[in-house]
């Protein structure tokens, strides 16, 4: 089973920068899709993909981070890394690293961004 630990985060300001990483434990390949996704304060807005990254270095991010986060990943160590960037308020969620490999999704426990304005 795979295992996602992710790290980075915490409180960050109105147009500061934050960066995450998360590792992924317990698989000796490369995973097909590494990424992001984030789940604001409000619980009824669903969670969100926020960034992936394909084991081929293609990109998916979501209009609202265009501009403003990058993503990206070291194949040798399962390692995928969110810069977050010009931060806003709106950015404030939980965040989860996500993965997926031969149709399994896989998931982290989450870490906390706060940013202040």
């Amino acid at each position: 089973q795979v295992q996602l630990v992710e790290s980075g985060g915490g409180l960050g300001k109105t147009g500061g920068s934050l960066r995450l990483s998360c590792i992924a434990f317990r698989t000796a390949v490369s995973l097909d899709t590494m990424g992001w996704y984030r789940q604001y304060p409000a619980p009824e807005k669903p969670r969100e993909s926020v960034a992936t990254i394909t084991r081929d270095g293609g990109t998916n991010l979501a209009d609202s981070v265009k501009g403003r986060f990058s993503i990206s990943r070291d194949n040798a160590t399962n390692t995928v890394y969110l810069q977050m960037d010009r931060l806003r308020p709106e950015d404030t969620a939980v965040y989860y690293c996500y993965a997926r490999h031969l149709r399994v999704d896989y998931w982290g426990q989450g870490t906390q961004v706060i940013v202040s304005s």
